[in-house]
């Protein structure tokens, strides 16, 4: 199962803010199925023959102590037949968990990834595969590690500048909003829910204009704030992130002040969050919870209700203590007062 450390590398994965031809997912297959090929059938001078006939760009470059035919035959192995997920771990599986290991390692995995034959389709099934185990809840903790690691993968491809705009043409993130949709607590589930939150972290981390417009079309706000106000901690700060990357957009602020609704669904999740934070305080979630506050009141109509609305405790002294070594977020809190007082 993950641990801790794979849930902060999420949360780091996704920035320190927190602590090619349309969506065909087989445009340029040849390449990467001749890449991969060479990769676990021919000897190492065809191989280099093939990449060089395929006009295959620079080869990855490997860390110490790994090369990149290892992981070409780990990305070759992603397609191999599907074991039962109660069964001892398969080729597929094994393959799932040293990419997800090896995938910062690799700065052209994501390309890699996706444009050999089969591997997208193969991670889609990884995760269609858990949607039969969501309700009632009946995930093991072997089949959440397989799906996050499948997850991890999928984050890889998210983040990396010439895949993103494929990724989202593919409709790929609709298929972990299952995920997000879950209420169960236990620790299957809840790093089910953070892994998938980190893939779409890793989206809005682009400041793209195209990812908050394909954000908005779907029904990311209302899983984001059901998760900000139920989540643990480490789930929270992620959708709170999320949920300050789309206000942060011109475009996503103005969809969430556009309707008295809308406004209304996040003041209302945010206030329940300074609430708990008086008896839970976090610096890490009460910077986001401010910052959210700051951007809101860019908007004239927001301003002016959050003038009525603010929780007590951002207007008195109450984080006081808390934020004593976050001068950052104590600037952002004085010029939310001061914006609301104008």
């Amino acid at each position: 199962m993950l641990g801790l450390a794979d849930a902060a590398g999420i949360l780091s994965n996704i920035g320190g803010a927190i602590g090619g031809g349309g969506g065909n997912p087989y445009a340029g297959a040849a390449q990467a199925a001749a890449l991969a090929a060479a990769a676990a059938q021919q000897q190492q001078q065809q191989q280099k023959d093939d990449k060089a006939a395929a006009g295959a760009g620079a080869p990855l470059a490997p860390t110490a102590g790994d090369s990149s035919d290892r992981v070409y035959q780990l990305i070759l192995d992603l397609t191999a037949p599907l074991g039962a997920l109660a069964a001892p771990a398969d080729r597929r599986e094994l393959a799932l968990v040293e990419l997800s290991k090896k995938r910062e390692a690799y700065e052209d995995l994501a390309p890699i990834l996706w444009h050999s034959f089969g591997v997208m389709t193969a991670l889609v099934q990884e995760i269609v595969l858990v949607y039969p185990l969501l309700s009632p809840p009946a995930l093991s903790n072997q089949a959440s590690n397989r799906v996050c690691n499948a997850l991890a993968l999928l984050q890889c491809v998210a983040s990396h500048p010439d895949t993103r705009a494929l990724f989202l043409n593919a409709d790929i993130p609709l298929f972990l909003y299952p995920f997000l949709n879950t209420t169960s607590k236990t620790r299957a589930f809840e790093y089910l829910r953070l892994t998938s939150l980190g893939v779409i972290g890793a989206l809005v981390k682009s400041d793209s204009s195209d990812v908050i417009n394909f954000l908005l079309s779907t029904e990311i706000i209302p899983l984001c704030l059901r998760i900000m106000e139920s989540g643990s901690e480490l789930s929270k700060t992620v959708a709170i992130f999320i949920v300050q990357k789309i206000l942060l957009d011109e475009m996503g602020l103005a969809y969430i002040c556009q309707t008295y609704e809308r406004f209304f669904a996040v003041g209302t999740v945010l206030s329940n969050m300074v609430s708990q934070l008086v008896d839970q305080q976090s610096v890490r979630l009460l910077k986001h919870v401010v910052r959210c506050y700051l951007r809101l009141s860019d908007n004239p109509r927001a301003k002016e209700a959050l003038r009525q609305c603010l929780p007590e405790p951002l207007r008195d002294n109450t984080f006081v203590m808390v934020l004593k070594d976050d001068l950052t977020t104590k600037r952002c809190l004085a010029n939310l007062l001061v914006n609301l007082n104008e």
